[in-house]
C-alpha cells in the first residue's frame, strides 16, 4: 500500500478527491456502542498497509497499487465492504506473506472507492473493531485469514485518573494544534467535538507523528487506561520537539536578520576599501584561487584547499578566525607540494666539492658518494637519515652545506639545541591564537622544494618539558617508512618528507633517545691529527680570517712550522674551532699594524706568536718523564676528543686501606678496586710479600680534579701504577696505555681508539699498550697518522707489566 494522501482532523471531505460535497461525520458514543455489539466474521480478506496503522473509528484514504490489493478492494466493494487492515513489519516488502505482517489489526468498512487515471485505486475506509489473526488460510489471489476479537479492557465510568488523562490529551492536543504552523486551526473544533473517550485516544494516536512500530504498539495495548497514558507520553514528546523547533526557527530568523545587516555593512566596507585603494576580501580569495591553479598538488590536497577556501569566503573578515584562516591558506599556497629540484649525479664533481670544503673525513665523504651512486642508479631511493657524530669543531654542520652543493639541492639548517616544545616540530593546532606550523614545515616553505638537504643540528641537545617531548615527535620525521605522510597539527594534512635528505649532527650518542638513534645511520666524525689541523689552517681557516678582516695573503703569511706551533701550544681539541680563534688573533695583529701604519713582519715568526698569543699554555699535556714510582700515563676519551691523563699512587703506613681522589666516576673507582684485589690475589707471582699489603695504605690520585672522569679504560693504567709503586720499578719512557681489566688479569678492549691515538701523538708518546682485540681499530686508521708510534697488543696483565716496567728500581726506592 502507498502512503495516505491526507487525513482530516474534523471531517473527511470527499470533495478533495472527486468534487462531491459529501461529508462523513465524527463517531459518536452511540456509534461506538453499536460497533462493539457487532460480531466479527470468522474469515476475512487481509489488506496489508505499507506505512500506516488504522485505528478503530478513524477514517483514512489509502492508495492501492499492487494487483492483489486492487483485486481485494474490488471484490470486497462488491460484497460486504468489510476488510481486515493490518500493518506490514517492513514497508519495503513488495509481496508480503503471513510472516511479514503484524498479527493485530482493525476490521474496516469501505466507504468509497475511486479509480485514478494512473491505474491506482484510492479507497476511503473507516476502522471498526480490533482483531487478531489466528490463521492465514490462503495468500492467493489475496490473503485470507481466520480472525478472533482482540478484547479491550475499559476503565470504570467514575475512574478519576482516566478522566484526568482524557482531559490532558484533549488540552495537549489543542496546544499542539495552536503551536504547529502545519496543522489548520479548524482542527481544534474537531478535538472539542469528540465525545467518545476511546475514539479521542484513537483519533489522536492516528494523527500523531509516530513510526509504524510505535503506532502498532499503541494499537496492541488492551487496557484503554494504559493506552491513554502511553498516548499522553508520546504527545508530550511531540510538544517538546515542537517547542524546540519553534525556538530554533526564531533564533535562525534572528540570525538571518543579523546576517543581512552584516552583508550590507560588508558591501559598504568593500566599496570604501576599493575607494582607498585597499584589497578587499573578495579580491584576496580570487587571488588565492588563481594561485592554486599553478600548484602541483594531488586531488586530495586540492579538494581540502577548495573546502577551506569556501570556508574563508563565508567568514566575516572582521573576526579573529578570518586572519587565521587566511594564514592557513597562504601556507598551503607557499608550500612546495610535489616540487623537486633536479639532482646532479656528477660524482667526480661531487667528490671535488667535498674535498675542496673539507680536508680529511674520508669515511664520511665515501658514504656520501655511495649514496649519490645508488640514487643515480635507481632514481627513486628514499633518502637515508645520516647522523654525523663527533666532537665539536670537526665540520659536521658545514659538511651538510657541501653535500647540498654537491647534490644541487637547497640547503636548510634547523638548530635543535635546547628545544623542549613538541609544537616546534609538529606545529600548533590552528584553533589557538598565535598558532603556527612546526619548524619542519616552515623550513620547507623557505626552501621552496620538497627535497632539500635538511641539517638537524645538535640533535643530542633536545630536552623534554611540560609541553611534550620533541625527540619523540622527531621519530616520525626521521623514519623513511613513515615520513611520507608527516602530520603537522597546523597543516592538518600529511606532507611528504620521504625525498628530504636529513642529516643530523651530534656530539654524544648517550643523550639521544634510543628509538631515535635506531632510525639513523651513525657516521663517526673523529678528530684531526696535528698534520690535518695544519693543513686545514693553511687551506681554509687562514684565508677565511684574512677575508673577514679585510686583508689578503700578501699582507700576512703563516708558514706550516708556525701553524704547527700554534696547534701544539695553544689548542687542545679534536676540532679546529679553537685553532681558528688563535689564527684570528694573529690576523688581527696584522690588521692593527696595517691600520696604524706600523712596520711588522709579514711572515709570522715564533716570537710574534708568543708576543700575540702569550706563552704556550698547553705544555702540561705533554708526556711527563720522571723517575718516581707509581706514575703512569693513560689515554682517555672526552667529548672534545682524546686526551692523556696521569695516574699517581703513593704509600703510607697504615692498615692496607685504599683511597681514591680526582673526581672519578663509579666505574673508574671499581677499576681501582679490581686492580688492588688482583695484586693481593697474585702477590707472590708479582714478587710481593703479602704482609706488606696490610702494612701500608694506598692512595690513588688522578690530577685535574675539576674535570669529571669515568670509564673502564684506566684499568690497566691503575694496575701498572700500583705494581710500580709496590715494586718501586720504573715505568718505561714515552709509553701510554688504555684497556679494561678483570679480576683474572685479562685485558679487555675499549672504545675511542682513534681519538686516544691522536692525543698520544700530540703528547709525543712513542709506545702504546692496547688490548689485542683493539688491533682492528688501529688497522682502520691511516698509516700516516700512526707514524712514529709503536703498538703493543696484550691479552693479560702479566704482558702489560712485562712491557711497561723496567727491571731496575727508581732512585731512592722505598724499602718496604
Amino acid at each position: 500500500m502507498a502512503k495516505s494522501k491526507f487525513t482530516t482532523l474534523d471531517r473527511l471531505s470527499l470533495q478533495d478527491i472527486d468534487g462531491d460535497a459529501e461529508l462523513i461525520p465524527l463517531m459518536t458514543p452511540e456509534d461506538e456502542e453499536a460497533i462493539n455489539k457487532e460480531e466479527l466474521p470468522v474469515s476475512i480478506p487481509i489488506l496489508p498497509l505499507r506505512n500506516m496503522v488504522l485505528f478503530p473509528g478513524v477514517v483514512i484514504p489509502i492508495s492501492a497499487g499492487r494487483d492483489t490489493s486492487i483485486k481485494l478492494i474490488d471484490e470486497a466493494n462488491k460484497g460486504g465492504k468489510i476488510v481486515g487492515v493490518v500493518a506490514q513489519k517492513d514497508e519495503e516488502v513488495e509481496n508480503p506473506t503471513a510472516d511479514d505482517i503484524h498479527k493485530v489489526g482493525v476490521v474496516a468498512r469501505i466507504l468509497r472507492v475511486l479509480k485514478m487515471p494512473d491505474g491506482n485505486v484510492t479507497v476511503i475506509i473507516q476502522g471498526k473493531k480490533r482483531f487478531e489473526i489466528t490463521e492465514v488460510t490462503s495468500e492467493k489471489p489475496y490473503m485470507m485469514a481466520r480472525i478472533a476479537e482482540y478484547p479491550e479492557k475499559r476503565p470504570a465510568k467514575n475512574n478519576k485518573e482516566f478522566k484526568a488523562a482524557i482531559d490532558s490529551i484533549r488540552d495537549l492536543s489543542l496546544q499542539i494544534i495552536q503551536d504547529s504552523p502545519n496543522i489548520p486551526s479548524e482542527a481544534s473544533f474537531a478535538i472539542k467535538n469528540i465525545e467518545s473517550n476511546s475514539f479521542l485516544i484513537n483519533f489522536v494516536s492516528s494523527n500523531m507523528n509516530l513510526t509504524v512500530t510505535e503506532k502498532q504498539q499503541l494499537l496492541e495495548v488492551n487496557d484503554l487506561h494504559k493506552r491513554a497514558l502511553e498516548t499522553l507520553k508520546f504527545m508530550d514528546m511531540e510538544r517538546q520537539k515542537l517547542e524546540l523547533k519553534n525556538d530554533i526557527q526564531s533564533k535562525v530568523q534572528s540570525d538571518m536578520s543579523q546576517q543581512q545587516r552584516e552583508y550590507f555593512l560588508h558591501q559598504q566596507m568593500k566599496t570604501i576599501q576599493e575607494e582607498l585603494g585597499g584589497v578587499s576580501s573578495e579580491d584576496e580569495i580570487e587571488e588565492m584561487r588563481m594561485r592554486s591553479k599553478d600548484k602541483k598538488w594531488d586531488e586530495k590536497v586540492a579538494k581540502h584547499f577548495k573546502k577551506e577556501l569556501a570556508k574563508m569566503q563565508r567568514m566575516n573578515p572582521q573576526v579573529a578566525e578570518y586572519s587565521i584562516q587566511r594564514n592557513y591558506l597562504d601556507l598551503f599556497l607557499d608550500l612546495p607540494w610535489n616540487e623537486f629540484s633536479t639532482d646532479k649525479f656528477d660524482l667526480k664533481r661531487a667528490k671535488k666539492i667535498l674535498d675542496r670544503d673539507h680536508y680529511g673525513l674520508d669515511d664520511v665523504k665515501r658514504r656520501i658518494i655511495e649514496y649519490l651512486a645508488v640514487l643515480k642508479l635507481r632514481n627513486d631511493m628514499k633518502s637515508p637519515i645520516l647522523c654525523l657524530y663527533g666532537p665539536p669543531g670537526v665540520g659536521k654542520t658545514s659538511l651538510g652545506k657541501s653535500i647540498a652543493e654537491a647534490l644541487g639541492r637547497e640547503y636548510v639548517r634547523m638548530s635543535l639545541g635546547g628545544l623542549r616544545d613538541e609544537a616546534e616540530i609538529r606545529g600548533h593546532r590552528k584553533t589557538y591564537i598565535g598558532a603556527m606550523p612546526g619548524r619542519i614545515i616552515q623550513s620547507l616553505k623557505k626552501a621552496g622544494t620538497s627535497n632539500p638537504v635538511f641539517v638537524l643540528d645538535e640533535i643530542d641537545k633536545l630536552s623534554a618539558g611540560h609541553q611534550g617531548d620533541p625527540s619523540s615527535a622527531l621519530l616520525e620525521v626521521l623514519d623513511p617508512e613513515q615520513n611520507s605522510e608527516f602530520y603537522d597539527n597546523f597543516l592538518e594534512m600529511g606532507f611528504d618528507l620521504s625525498k628530504v635528505m636529513f642529516i643530523a649532527t651530534s656530539n654524544s650518542l648517550n643523550t639521544i633517545q634510543p628509538a631515535l638513534r635506531d632510525r639513523m645511520e651513525i657516521i663517526n666524525v673523529t678528530g684531526y691529527t696535528i698534520e690535518e689541523k695544519v693543513e686545514i689552517g693553511k687551506r681554509h681557516l687562514l684565508p677565511k680570517q684574512l677575508g673577514e678582516h679585510g686583508m689578503n695573503d700578501t699582507q700576512l703569511k703563516i708558514a706550516k712550522p708556525q701553524l704547527e706551533k700554534i696547534v701544539e701550544g695553544y689548542t687542545r681539541e679534536s676540532g679546529v674551532r679553537g685553532l681558528e680563534k688563535q689564527i684570528a688573533k694573529m690576523v688581527r695583529y696584522g690588521a692593527k699594524n696595517i691600520a696604524m701604519e706600523e712596520d711588522y713582519d709579514v711572515k709570522v715568526t715564533n716570537d710574534a706568536i708568543i708576543e700575540v698569543l702569550g706563552a704556550p699554555r698547553l705544555e702540561r699535556g705533554k708526556y711527563e718523564n720522571n723517575d718516581v714510582a707509581g706514575v703512569v700515563t693513560g689515554l682517555a676519551w672526552t667529548r672534545v676528543g682524546g686526551d692523556i691523563l696521569f695516574i699517581e699512587s703513593a704509600l703510607s703506613k697504615g692498615k692496607g686501606l685504599l683511597s681514591i681522589t680526582g673526581n672519578l666516576g663509579k666505574v673508574m673507582k671499581e677499576s681501582a678496586t679490581i686492580a688492588m684485589e688482583y695484586i693481593k690475589a697474585n702477590a707472590e707471582m708479582l714478587g710481593l710479600k703479602p704482609e706488606i699489603l696490610d702494612a701500608y695504605n694506598v692512595h690513588i690520585h688522578v690530577p685535574e680534579g675539576a674535570t669529571p672522569k669515568d670509564g673502564p679504560s684506566a684499568g690497566i693504567t691503575m694496575l701498572t701504577s700500583l705494581v710500580s709503586l709496590y715494586t718501586q720499578r720504573k715505568v718505561k719512557k714515552s709509553i701510554a696505555m688504555t684497556g679494561e681489566i678483570t679480576l683474572r688479569g685479562k685485558v679487555l678492549p675499549v672504545g675511542g681508539i682513534k681519538e686516544k691515538i691522536l692525543a698520544a701523538k700530540r703528547a709525543k708518546i712513542k709506545e702504546i699498550l692496547l688490548c689485542e682485540q683493539n688491533r682492528r681499530d688501529i688497522e682502520e686508521i691511516k698509516e700516516e697518522y700512526l707514524k712514529g708510534l709503536t703498538f703493543h697488543y696484550v691479552k693479560d696483565m702479566s704482558e702489560v707489566l712485562e712491557l711497561a716496567l723496567t727491571k731496575q728500581k727508581v732512585k731512592n726506592a722505598k724499602k718496604l
